[in-house]
């Protein structure tokens, strides 16, 4: 197992939110905004927690901010700023619209990291997630180089390190499930009711 203390947590809060027309951070689930959700599961697991966005308003959070380093470069230069910012070896990644989100399918890539790996993510219904991962430090070399050429796309990055996956089990995939649209935070929030 990894100490906590070489374990920082990086909230990824920069996205444009096109697809939602508002922020995503500051949706709400169960009275809680996204963003809490995701401060509530990764805070056991790490030693310093930090939020990336240029937004000042995530500051009434009380959890230390970065601005994106390269702006409107999507979630690839939101990981860089984060691993710039970071002092520990091993990172914990989450975006902030997964509001199921739940400690211990964080925990899971921090038990499935021995070491060798540069990047262990969640993979649920087949689908890869690279915005819940474990990012080693030694990524953000890599990450700045592509951003460098203009590189955006985050696969394309992944493919340039070791990558390790975690298959969730068919229940646990509620807990993955990203909020894009008004429509499915309306399911959510009408689920939530019954």
């Amino acid at each position: 197992m990894i100490d906590k203390n070489n374990i920082t947590g990086i909230i990824l809060a920069g996205g444009k939110s096109s697809r939602m027309g508002t922020d995503k951070g500051f949706l709400k689930l169960n009275g809680k905004h996204f963003v809490e959700h995701s401060i509530a599961a990764i805070s056991p697991l790490v030693s310093r927690l930090m939020i990336v966005s240029n937004n000042p308003a995530y500051d009434s959070f009380k959890v230390e901010r970065v601005n994106d380093i390269i702006q409107d470069s999507g979630p690839l230069a939101g990981i860089y700023s984060g691993l710039n910012h970071s002092k520990t070896d091993y990172n914990l990644v989450l975006s902030c619209d997964i509001p199921f989100i739940k400690t211990p399918i964080l925990e899971m890539l921090i038990n499935a990291q021995d070491g060798s790996y540069d990047i262990v993510q969640i993979v649920s219904q087949g689908k890869q997630m690279p915005l819940i991962a474990l990012y080693k430090k030694q990524c953000e070399a890599v990450f700045f180089e592509l951003l460098q050429n203009d590189e955006r796309r985050l696969h394309i990055a992944l493919n340039q390190c070791k990558v390790k996956n975690v298959e969730l089990i068919s229940e646990d995939n509620i807990f993955t499930k990203n909020i894009n649209t008004p429509e499915e935070l309306n399911e959510i929030q009408h689920a939530d009711k019954n």
